[in-house]
């Protein structure tokens, strides 16, 4: 909003960079504009009613897929402040089963490459200043929404919010496939993980 602009603009020249998380865009009108509401929370949390964007596809708590709003927000932010840019979460909630002691998070893995290609676009055609880059999130934990069934990490952790069961972690496939990303700094986002 615009207060929050007054103060990044007014501590820009102090800034070293800036940080933001960056998860789903969304579609909003008031309410006076439209009479579907999409989620209660969203329209308590925020004052306004999301809508669902025809053209993206959503995870089960419909947010919505959306790549090139993180490269919109990056080319927008860099202008906008001139100063290098750090994305301290990116990620996508699932609600996922452990299978013979594997996870096949395969939307996982389909939502990094779009956004981490969006980052490449964002630094090497737009001129972004990208310091760094954080996925959410490593292992899963208790989400401040739907407990754990809204698995975010890249490591299966075996509990649910009644049971804490035996704790053992668990590598998903998305866990192997972002260890190749990082070793290839983004170069290799190929889904062809043996697994």
């Amino acid at each position: 909003n615009k207060a929050d602009e007054e103060v990044i603009k007014s501590a820009s020249t102090k800034l070293d960079y800036l940080a933001f998380s960056y998860y789903r865009s969304s579609v909003q009108a008031s309410f006076d504009e439209i009479d579907d509401v999409i989620t209660l929370e969203d329209a308590i949390l925020f004052d306004q009613r999301n809508l669902k964007n025809p053209y993206y596809q959503a995870n089960e708590w419909g947010w919505q897929i959306d790549s090139q709003g993180l490269r919109y927000s990056l080319i927008d932010f860099y202008h906008r402040y001139h100063k290098p840019l750090f994305i301290v979460e990116n990620g996508i909630g699932i609600d996922e089963q452990l299978i013979d002691q594997k996870v096949y998070d395969d939307q996982r893995i389909d939502y990094y490459q779009q956004h981490i290609k969006a980052i490449k676009q964002a630094v090497e055609h737009d001129g972004v200043d990208l310091i760094g880059y954080l996925a959410w999130s490593p292992i899963d934990f208790l989400s401040s929404h739907k407990e754990i069934r809204k698995r975010y990490g890249f490591v299966y952790v075996d509990r649910d919010f009644e049971d804490l069961k035996d704790l053992k972690r668990y590598p998903k496939k998305s866990f192997y496939w972002y260890k190749k990303c990082i070793a290839t700094n983004g170069d290799d986002l190929e889904n062809n993980i043996e697994y």
